[in-house]
């Protein structure tokens, strides 16, 4: 028997790193208004890790969404694997030529392209695609901001969020 009710808890794990990084960031100053010495050169740097914290906490929950949608999503070693009703795939993160967000799908979906495959839609509401924002920001150049606010954007549209070898003109725009 659990005391705490399947709904706070989800809402606490939804919160996870912004909790921690309260956490942190109380600690470090109370250690700076409260200590001298060491302690008061550990509050600051507590204060440091606690701000970096709190900044990744909220763009990891912008970018997480109800896990109420078709399917499921799967990454390991450097693979991202989608297990949908319909459809579905995997392709390898170090092979990926092409990142888009399609809104006019309805859930919306990442598309990730690799050459010599079809393209894997994932729908952004799938399960387990928090987990494809560590990948997303490790891929080379990505401005995460920029994914997080597309992904937030209404409306019907088709976006290219990253791509590895640019391969329109320079004046073409990638949104």
């Amino acid at each position: 028997m659990s005391l705490i009710r399947p709904e706070a808890r989800t809402a606490l794990w939804r919160w996870r790193e912004l909790i921690v990084a309260a956490v942190v960031l109380l600690m470090g100053l109370r250690w700076v208004l409260g200590a001298f010495g060491l302690l008061f050169w550990g509050g600051w740097v507590l204060l440091i890790i606690g701000t970096a914290l709190a900044i990744v906490g909220v763009q990891r929950l912008r970018f997480r969404l109800e896990a109420d949608g078709p399917g499921v999503v799967q990454v390991d070693e450097g693979q991202i694997a989608y297990f949908g009703p319909l459809t579905g795939g995997a392709v390898a993160v170090s092979e990926l030529t092409m990142l888009a967000l399609d809104h006019t799908a309805k859930p919306a979906h990442w598309i990730l392209q690799q050459p010599g495959q079809d393209a894997l839609h994932i729908p952004v509401n799938a399960a387990g695609t928090e987990t494809l924002f560590d990948v997303f920001a490790s891929l080379p150049g990505l401005r995460t901001e920029r994914m997080l606010a597309e992904l937030r954007k209404p409306g019907p549209h088709h976006v290219v969020i990253w791509e590895r070898n640019a391969t329109r003109p320079p004046m073409h725009r990638l949104h």
